[in-house]
């Protein structure tokens, strides 16, 4: 497994981790976290660069999946899925650092691994409708 794709794994779990706690408790949540989830700096410079950015930009991020989940609001979604998206839609229209095809790809394999048995076929799906953004390279849709 590659350091980036392990950063995006340790960065969802401390996303997932972090829907339990209040964002003023970001601090004592995130220690916690590294403590229990050792890394090598480059990795764990990446996954907090991820988490971050998915947080700062955590509302008009929503706003935009919220436009374009079919059919579901994104307060029925599993929790995990979410994440992924958030996670995915940040790194794929702000990060600015990785290639669109790769942000999708590693969302889809994140959403396989730790998603249900139809979570990667989702995440797909909606990422495939934000990547026309990316493709395009129109200005992100967010502030």
């Amino acid at each position: 497994m590659g350091k980036r794709h392990r950063a995006r794994e340790l960065a969802l779990s401390l996303l997932y981790q972090l829907e339990f706690y209040p964002l003023e408790a970001f601090e004592a949540q995130s220690t916690a976290f590294w403590a229990d989830h050792p890394a090598g700096p480059e990795i764990r410079s990446l996954a907090e660069e991820l988490v971050q950015g998915s947080l700062q930009h955590r509302k008009s991020i929503d706003d935009l999946l919220a436009s374009h989940v079919e059919h579901w609001i994104l307060s029925r979604l599993a929790l995990v899925d979410l994440c992924i998206l958030r996670l995915a839609a940040f790194e794929l229209l702000l990060y600015g650092k990785t290639p669109w095809k790769v942000a999708i790809n590693e969302a889809i394999e994140l959403a396989k691994s730790f998603g249900g048995k139809d979570s990667g076929a989702f995440v797909n799906g909606v990422l495939d409708k934000l990547a026309a953004l990316a493709k395009d390279n129109s200005p992100a849709p967010l502030g």
